[in-house]
């Protein structure tokens, strides 16, 4: 039986990941992190809401065998290339530090399509620093979603969302968006079969 933890519980790819850890039988416990109530009641659930940058003052709660991370926002809502780093990148380190301090062996998150290390693109560069900083820690399970542009109820209207739903099929299937659930389910999935090694699930392997 698994103790877990999952950060962005509240975002789009973690508000639908919550009930399928939560309907998990091979899952005891099902941590949250977050700065604002699910609103979820389960017996399994253990929410804990603070500020996810005092982290490393809440040391235990990273005492789990797996670590879900969901986190990520837009250079826009995050109102600096700074910002958006921090939550991008800073945030989920810290937390994979913390727990591999703490015995968790199995570390899983939601990148981004054309995440590079190299790239020009600024979004596209973070996201891939990331990637590298974290398989450089060494977990025994590490799984990298790559999915395209996320679908699925957001709280503010993306314009952007709006076109892909219309015309995305006319993409090229590497490209075309996916929904948050099926990100969510292969996260799930990954998690459950906890193999050893280094795994990027590409967004159209995703919707599979």
């Amino acid at each position: 039986m698994r103790r877990v933890l999952l950060l962005g519980a509240t975002g789009l790819v973690g508000s639908e990941l919550l009930p399928m850890l939560l309907a998990d039988d091979t899952i005891a416990r099902v941590i949250v992190i977050t700065r604002r109530t699910t609103n979820v009641r389960h017996v399994k659930l253990d929410e804990h809401i603070f500020d996810l940058g005092e982290m490393d003052r809440h040391p235990t709660i990273f005492a789990v065998d797996q670590i879900f991370c969901t986190l990520g926002t837009t250079i826009k809502k995050a109102g600096s290339q700074g910002q958006f780093r921090f939550v991008d990148h800073d945030l989920p380190l810290m937390a994979a530090k913390l727990g591999l301090e703490h015995g968790a062996h199995g570390y899983l998150i939601v990148s981004s399509l054309g995440a590079d290390a190299k790239s020009q693109v600024f979004y596209n560069r973070v996201k891939g620093e990331t990637e590298n900083d974290l398989i450089a820690l060494g977990y025994r399970c590490m799984t990298i979603a790559r999915p395209s542009l996320l679908l699925g109820p957001r709280k503010e209207r993306r314009t952007g969302e709006d076109i892909a739903k219309r015309f995305g099929w006319l993409l090229p299937p590497k490209y075309r968006p996916i929904e948050a659930k099926s990100v969510a389910r292969a996260l799930a999935e990954s998690a459950r079969k906890d193999e050893p090694g280094v795994h990027i699930i590409e967004s159209r392997a995703m919707r599979m």
